[in-house]
């Protein structure tokens, strides 16, 4: 159940951090890669700046960070 859950976060937070950085998104599997991703990246910047993420809410948004922040990378790397 635990893997489902983290699943579903990854897909959520992939797909929002593709509207929020004004991209087309890349479709499930894509924004399940981005989200999965960008949760594990999320949960590194939350444990190192000492914030805590609780709940379902919490984890959103560590993955959306995280997320957002693997896109910006990306769209670094695309323009060189």
């Amino acid at each position: 159940m635990n893997l489902l859950f983290f699943l579903l976060i990854g897909l959520v937070a992939g797909w929002l951090a593709g509207q929020i950085m004004k991209g087309a998104g890349f479709g499930l599997v894509g924004n399940l890669i981005v989200g999965v991703i960008g949760a594990f990246i999320g949960g590194f910047i939350f444990d190192t700046l000492g914030i805590a993420a609780y709940g379902m809410i919490g984890s959103l948004i560590a993955a959306l960070v995280g997320a957002i922040v693997l896109l910006w990378i990306v769209g670094l790397v695309k323009k060189t």
